[in-house]
């Protein structure tokens, strides 16, 4: 099942190769504790994978298709939203799967009449991802086949031992934010293996065909999964609004 809004993206005709984006949503806010699942939460005043969705159809990102990835009994909720906020902005919906392998490569099946490009599979609860993340990991995706965005931990890591524990070089360690972006053809022949337990993100999915490259995320391109994630979103969504504002 799909649906469609009404107006067309904007496309630069510059755009050397199409661009597609694979946007997963399919929380369903228990670590929230909330009410709702989390991709509808309010983030002044707009569900979250509005705020997402915005972020990828913005002319600078030149996007030719977007594909938003709900639990098929999420589809009626979404589309009140869509009426309640006024959104004309042209995107798919499509039913996820049990996992998130299996929603990501539903995803990919709804983009089947394209014969190649470059895909992004971003997570609907990241709503601050910035223009410049985007860009990037796309364009390294177009040098390497496969990208992903990733920052380092701030923290020091230690890994488990059956007695204990042991240091790890953090200086080694990337933090995997999305968005992750591939060769179209390359992500289609990762999703036609089998799934394996130790998938955890597309990139794992694809690794074992193209190494995968790494770009520089961002702090602030948090992903919304408690209580304390959506109040620094707020802050960090206020900070931002008011320094567009003219001085």
């Amino acid at each position: 099942m799909t649906s469609t809004s009404t107006s067309a993206l904007p496309v630069s005709s510059s755009a050397a190769v199409p661009r597609y984006a694979i946007l997963v949503a399919g929380g369903s806010g228990s670590r929230m504790g909330a009410d709702r699942p989390k991709q509808f939460l309010n983030l002044l005043g707009e569900p979250v994978l509005l705020h997402t969705l915005r972020r990828f159809t913005d002319p600078a990102v030149q996007l030719a298709e977007c594909v938003v990835v709900l639990p098929a009994e999420q589809f009626a909720t979404w589309e009140q939203l869509c009426q309640q906020h006024h959104v004309t902005i042209r995107h798919r919906v499509v039913a996820g799967g049990e996992t998130r392998w299996a929603s990501v490569r539903n995803g990919l099946a709804e983009l089947k009449q394209y014969p190649a490009g470059l895909v992004a599979v971003h997570d609907g609860v990241r709503p601050l991802v910035s223009a410049v993340v985007i860009e990037q990991t796309f364009a390294a995706a177009s040098q390497h086949g496969a990208a992903v965005a990733a920052v380092a931990p701030k923290d020091s890591v230690r890994g488990l031992a059956q007695q204990g524990s042991y240091a790890l070089d953090r200086s080694r360690l990337r933090l995997v934010q999305t968005p992750q972006c591939f060769e179209l053809n390359l992500l289609r022949r990762a999703y036609q293996l089998p799934e394996l337990p130790t998938f955890t993100d597309d990139a794992s999915v694809v690794e074992d065909l193209q190494p995968i490259y790494m770009v520089a995320g961002d702090y602030r391109n948090l992903k919304i999964t408690t209580p304390e994630d959506l109040i620094v979103a707020e802050a960090l969504l206020r900070a931002e609004q008011g320094a567009q504002q003219p001085q």
